[in-house]
């Protein structure tokens, strides 16, 4: 037993410590739904004369995704895989190193106060010793007061060091998969599939931009919207909502019928929690905050349910045969996005809330990256059902966000615009969430030199409005919009086709863009005859 009443003595971080005890012959797993045992545990879990576990305080609201022994050669670590993963992502590499020493500074520290426990517990033996001899034992009293203030004076240095040591390594990325393609520039992003339906040809079109369509329906009102609500505020009206909802209630179905359990998502969380999931950068750009007058309850309004469906089994202990765990995630989503100022303005295309169908995955780390290849699967014959042309990308290493190994985008066309857009993100994101969540697995094994954690996995099906804005483009006529074939049952009177109701303004998005394209015609022929003028002229001039 060590100094601390463990098996196999010897220096430990405070996980190892957790674990040593989860190691013990006595420990049993909990079954799915009970809180891990091994997680925040107690002064009661040690058996030193002196209680003193608890010289490593949790982080607060820190997320710590990479484990810390990753980066130690000792504890079978391999820091020279994090440096290339960083380099793949076009993120310093210099962190790895900085992780490295303050992990050492940390565990130096965690040393020094563990000498001082150990003279107190000697000085503890020699206190009831001079108190069993009825002698005088107020020399080694005031020793010990002593000592207690310097122990506690270690024990929360080391509590700093800690906190700073797990702030670092929230910094630095899931480990980059060996297939993402390598670049910083998603120009580069690698096309891996297209697909059209049959006889449809993908190319820019004389038609109406989505939010024209959906002004003809009647079926929007972006003006008392931004009134009401400011910047890129909307109603969505008649026609719009219903067809908002039609496709709400066809995800879920869609991803029901494939075995996802329904889960509809709190819209909003706590920040301890938001901290576990989301980027740091999402809390400045994207994030809207809640307040009620105390800050222990202050809230996120969060950007997608894969935030709290992620944190749904946050400490808990899954069994094996549990897994997978597929949910069909719903929620109203908010988004800031203060980083996309002026980008796809339209409409409802890029707004500050809509609705969403997520996908989101639990599953055992050896079949993960099947179930991300099933997942993006899922929702290509999602958009085949509506008949939507798409292709599917593989993001480069340098656009990945933090938590995701490795990222497939699937982009569908839009005519107006002549282009792409991403309707799906499809993310791989390890063990790198559910590390910070807790959410373990399996049966535990003395053996066990590490946690086994599950990998989480999360992909759009489809943010309503966002893919609304696809079809309006791809499915209308000169009088009206043809309904997809699978979204009629859930409109009222299950229409086939909904005819405009409305004109546009003279100064409409599409009248605008043929003005201009008319416009650069005549300065292209005027320019194409002046410079045939030019060359006629210095002819004349030459003989």
């Amino acid at each position: 037993m060590s100094q601390y009443g463990l098996p196999n003595g010897g220096l430990r971080t405070c996980d190892e410590l957790r674990d040593s005890v989860a190691a013990h012959p006595e420990f049993t797993p909990p079954t799915n739904g009970q809180k891990d045992p091994t997680h925040h545990q107690t002064d009661n879990n040690f058996t030193s004369t002196t209680t003193f576990p608890s010289f490593v305080p949790e982080a607060p609201n820190v997320a710590n995704m990479l484990d810390v022994f990753d980066f130690i050669v000792e504890k079978g670590g391999n820091p020279e895989q994090i440096k290339e993963s960083q380099r793949r992502r076009y993120a310093p590499e210099e962190v790895v190193d900085e992780v490295i020493a303050l992990y050492e500074d940390h565990r130096k520290t965690q040393y020094s106060a563990t000498q001082v426990n150990t003279k107190i517990n000697e000085i503890q033996k020699q206190i009831g010793a001079k108190k069993k001899a009825k002698e005088d034992a107020s020399e080694l009293m005031a020793q010990k007061i002593e000592l207690e203030k310097e122990k506690k004076a270690k024990i929360e240095l080391a509590g700093e060091k800690d906190v700073a040591l797990k702030k670092k390594i929230a910094t630095i990325g899931n480990i980059v998969h060996e297939s993402v393609p390598t670049h910083n520039n998603e120009d580069n992003n690698v096309e891996l599939r297209k697909w059209a339906p049959e006889g449809f040809s993908v190319e820019k079109r004389d038609v109406l931009s989505h939010h024209e369509v959906l002004t003809r329906l009647d079926g929007y009102d972006p003006e008392r919207g931004v009134k009401v609500v400011g910047h890129r505020g909307y109603f969505l009206r008649n026609w719009g909502v219903f067809l908002n909802q039609a496709m709400i209630n066809y995800g879920l179905e869609f991803l029901s019928e494939r075995g996802y359990t329904a889960l509809q998502a709190p819209q909003f969380m706590l920040k301890e929690y938001m901290a576990k999931t989301a980027q740091l950068e999402q809390f400045d750009e994207e994030l809207y905050k809640v307040v009620d007058g105390d800050a222990q309850n202050d809230k996120y309004l969060i950007a997608t349910s894969e935030q709290p469906i992620s944190a749904f089994h946050a400490d808990e202990w899954i069994m094996n045969k549990e897994l997978p765990i597929k949910y069909a995630g719903f929620s109203t989503c908010y988004r800031r996005e203060a980083g996309s100022h002026g980008r796809d303005a339209w409409g409802i295309f890029r707004v500050h809330q809509f609705e969403k169908v997520e996908q989101f995955v639990l599953t055992d780390p050896e079949k993960s990256w099947e179930a991300f290849e099933d997942m993006i699967t899922v929702s290509e014959d999602f958009y085949k059902s509506l008949g939507v042309p798409y292709r599917v990308a593989a993001i480069v290493s340098g656009a990945l966000n933090n938590a995701a190994a490795k990222k497939y985008d699937l982009e569908a066309w839009f005519p107006f615009q002549g282009e792409y857009k991403e309707l799906v993100s499809c993310s791989n994101c390890t063990d790198y969430q559910s590390r910070a969540l807790e959410i373990r697995f399996g049966n535990k094994l003395q053996t066990d030199v590490k946690k086994k954690y599950v990998h989480a996995l999360n992909s759009t099906l489809c943010a309503t409005e966002r893919a609304l804005c696809c079809l309006l483009e791809n499915f209308q006529t000169e009088d009206g919009f043809t309904v997809p074939e699978p979204l009629r049952k859930y409109l009222p009177g299950a229409p086939d086709f909904i005819p405009f109701t409305k004109e546009l303004p003279k100064d409409s998005t599409s009248q605008k863009a043929k003005a201009k394209a008319e416009k650069s015609g005549k300065v292209a022929s005027a320019v194409a005859g002046g410079a045939a003028a030019v060359t006629e002229k210095l002819k004349n001039l030459s003989t």
